[in-house]
């Protein structure tokens, strides 16, 4: 295990991630500044860029802790220090699916309206000069079993809810969907 990082998530847009932050931590040694998301991407960066070797950087937590914006953080900070001009909104190109996965992926619990119930891995792929050049994302469903059950005061996934929500629109009427109170077998 390398650095650890135990970050909190405030639920209010802070001023320390801007970029006078970013290029503030590029190029710093580990620990010659204060404990930041953007100190572990540095370090990451100068490993590969050191020793010619794959990284990993694990974002992990609760639901609502912060790991999707901790994520997109990382990416803009590589986009950044890189100087991939053409990749400078990385981040937004890999996270333009969120949306999509969020609405297969995500339920709501009885902590969380909007959990998270899947993983994700990205891959961040640079080029010799250490510029970004492309991002792989795959998801893993987690919990299958959310699909033909659920708890008391939780969903199904969101995509079914919306899904009926559609069910009159033409293009799904092949489906034979109700609301989703009429099939509540499935949808509770």
């Amino acid at each position: 295990v390398g650095i650890i990082l135990v970050a909190i998530n405030p639920y209010k847009q802070l001023p320390i991630y801007g970029d006078a932050i970013i290029h503030a931590y590029s190029g710093q040694n580990m620990g010659d500044m204060d404990p930041h998301i953007f100190a572990v991407a540095e370090e990451a960066y100068k490993q590969m860029a050191r020793n010619n070797k794959n990284q990993s950087i694990i974002v992990s937590g609760e639901s609502g802790a912060g790991k999707t914006v901790s994520a997109r953080y990382t990416m803009r900070y590589f986009a950044t220090v890189s100087k991939s001009s053409s990749n400078a909104h990385v981040e937004d190109k890999v996270l333009a699916s969120n949306p999509i996965t969020e609405a297969v992926g995500n339920a709501k619990t009885t902590r969380n309206d909007n959990s998270s119930r899947f993983g994700k891995y990205t891959e961040i792929s640079f080029d010799r000069g250490y510029q970004i050049i492309g991002a792989n994302m795959r998801t893993y469903l987690l919990e299958k079993s959310r699909v033909v059950f659920q708890s008391e005061n939780e969903r199904n996934y969101h995509i079914f809810y919306q899904l009926c929500a559609s069910a009159t629109q033409p293009e799904y009427e092949h489906l034979k969907l109700g609301r989703s109170q009429e099939n509540n077998l499935l949808f509770t």
